[in-house]
């Protein structure tokens, strides 16, 4: 069995007296697509600057290819590229020769450079805009140049943060292909992102909560962590719904999902009942009741909410 790509046990940072990152054990095989999720303020640019060799943990052990990132960061960056949300891109360069930087910094050699360079812009769609100052890109193209200067190397480990936000729908899906690709050349990449959407096309996923890992698994497989059945709510207004139904005891989650409620209960049948009762007597009438399957979203706030009836009964006990 080879070593994983990434592995981590009990890692931590602090700031201060402020914990950013704690108890982290994560494994993440090679070829892998592996999604960090979470808010800001999850942990995951501190894990990642941490896995590049960036940051010093305060506590615990993280390898990159074998290698421990105290002891052996500079010869873990010559194997992996790190991508943070504002990549170091020379404005008064173009294109081409923003690529060219990156691969003079990470020394590819002159008869591998031009094809690899090629394949990049190819791929990315930049190939007309090569000699386009970069300060001039569009912020989608911004994050593209930035992939193909992360990438010119051909690194093992790919470490992205948050590399979508705020790119445009096209870009986006280039910026999807391309990480496709590179996994299929054996690269593993590891992606924080705030989209639960772009989750559903990682391998595994991490979902981060103020710096603890409450779970990791396959997507279809964090799913069916969500006990009982989810119900979508429609027709009414769901703001005011979820007032009418806060304080049921039969409604164990609520979640606004665009315009519907999303309610999780322990069984579908008494659970239709009870809703159906509770906004009739509101007169909330004309409403729509439908299972249906859990997202990304709907497991992430059942269990950070589980985590903090958890907590809040663990102080009680204790006070």
């Amino acid at each position: 069995m080879a070593e994983p790509a990434i592995s981590t046990a009990k890692l931590g940072r602090m700031f201060g007296r402020v914990t950013a990152l704690s108890g982290l054990d994560l494994t993440v095989e090679r070829g892998e697509l592996f999604g960090l999720v979470g808010p800001d303020g999850a942990g995951k640019t501190t894990t990642l600057r941490i896995l590049a060799g960036i940051m010093r943990p305060s506590e615990g052990r993280a390898e990159v290819l074998g290698l421990d990132v105290r002891k052996k960061a500079e010869r873990i960056k010559d194997h992996l590229a790190y991508m943070p949300q504002r990549f170091g891109q020379y404005g008064d360069l173009s294109v081409i020769e923003n690529i060219n930087f990156y691969a003079d910094l990470y020394r590819v050699p002159k008869h591998k450079r031009r094809e690899r360079i090629e394949m990049l812009l190819r791929a990315s769609r930049m190939t007309r805009f090569q000699d386009r100052l970069a300060r001039n890109l569009s912020g989608g193209m911004k994050q593209k140049m930035g992939l193909c200067c992360a990438l010119v190397h051909e690194p093992e480990v790919l470490l992205l943060d948050e590399p979508t936000t705020g790119v445009d729908p096209v870009s986006r899906r280039d910026f999807w292909r391309i990480l496709g690709d590179m996994r299929g050349h054996g690269v593993t990449v590891v992606m924080a992102t705030t989209y639960l959407d772009e989750a559903d096309r990682c391998t595994r996923v991490g979902l981060l909560h103020q710096g603890r890992l409450l779970m990791a698994d396959e997507p279809p497989a964090l799913r069916q962590h969500l006990q009982g059945a989810l119900l979508a709510l429609t027709g009414v207004d769901p703001y005011q719904a979820r007032d009418v139904l806060r304080d049921a005891s039969e409604i164990k989650h609520l979640n606004m999902f665009g315009a519907a409620l999303h309610l999780v209960v322990d069984d579908e049948a008494p659970g239709r009942e009870v809703v159906t009762r509770l906004l009739q007597g509101a007169g909330m009438g004309g409403f729509e009741l439908e299972a249906v399957t859990p997202s990304l979203e709907d497991v992430y706030i059942a269990l950070v909410e589980s985590q903090a009836r958890a907590a809040g009964t663990e102080e009680a006990a204790s006070g």
